[in-house]
């Protein structure tokens, strides 16, 4: 079995995305691991480079403007990066710059790519997700955050990445057939310096929105404020060993007021149901799972 894992980069250190540990993270369930790099306005690259591992196949590009609306440029640099993976690849196991795999799910993710390698029915493996905020002492629970996403692809190229690179769809723009892996991605780019954050999203922004639109938003110009989420829950498990470091030179305190948040009584009612019933409603699905 070849697996590829591929990313794209951008200014990653400009706004302090963990790509370094995102990278090491996949290194092991990878034998060769495609980066795209785009031209910045920082050193992304040398930073790349700095991750020494023969796997690391470093390519460039340079990111089209006129795709700014809707975030499409993040599927278009995407799928770039996809085509490019290694021919004989069975599968593709895609990672953005501020996402990390916990090496406690390693052995379940390469035996779920096994299990299923040569069934040509499944065009994906879906992953759970579990989206730190704020800190890395707390997760967001509300709704507004997806709790499952495909992150591991067959090497077919009528799979294409979708709207802004949050999942994938085939070309003709039909979901996925997937299986679930019984593994979650940790997901931190909610966890900055609420200064960097405002940075951060400012910069999002920027291949969605005009220059005029983003000026006149007052969240944008100002420090983050972390009371803008529902739901945020302690965290009392481990992180993957590569964060580690990261998370020991954090410099900022979190505070999080929950009486601040105002909640809709139809949400409420929402998560009465999904926290006493366990039925998630009208959850967004951008997958067809196979049982």
């Amino acid at each position: 079995m070849f697996v590829s894992g591929f990313t794209i980069a951008r200014n990653v250190i400009k706004y302090d995305y963990p790509i370094k540990e995102a990278i090491l993270s996949l290194l092991p369930l990878v034998d060769e691991m495609i980066v795209l790099v785009g031209k910045s306005d920082d050193d992304t690259e040398r930073y790349i480079q700095s991750i020494e591992s023969p796997k690391i196949k470093i390519y460039h590009s340079v990111w089209d403007d006129s795709l700014r609306d809707g975030g499409n440029v993040l599927a278009d640099e995407t799928n770039k990066a996809f085509r490019l993976i290694n021919p004989k690849a069975d599968w593709a196991f895609y990672i953005q710059a501020d996402e990390c795999v916990h090496e406690k799910y390693y052995e379940t993710i390469k035996d779920s790519m096994l299990m299923y390698r040569k069934n040509k029915s499944i065009d994906g493996l879906l992953f759970n997700y579990t989206h730190f905020y704020g800190s890395y002492d707390y997760v967001a629970t509300s709704r507004s955050f997806y709790k499952k996403e495909i992150r591991i692809i067959r090497n077919n190229k009528n799979i294409l990445s979708f709207k802004d690179a949050q999942g994938f769809r085939m070309r003709n723009g039909s979901k996925l057939h997937v299986k679930q892996v019984d593994a979650n991605i940790f997901h931190y780019g909610w966890v900055k310096h609420p200064m960097k954050m405002t940075e951060k999203v400012k910069g999002f922004h920027k291949m969605w929105h005009s220059d005029d639109w983003i000026e006149n938003q007052e969240s944008l110009n100002t420090e983050w404020d972390y009371n803008l989420v529902e739901r945020v829950e302690k965290y009392i498990h481990t992180h993957p060993k590569v964060m580690l470091d990261r998370i020991q030179m954090k410099n900022w305190k979190f505070d999080f007021d929950p009486s601040k948040v105002k909640v809709s009584l139809k949400n409420k009612i929402i998560y009465f149901i999904e926290k006493h019933l366990g039925y998630s409603i009208a959850e967004y699905k951008n997958y067809i799972l196979l049982r």
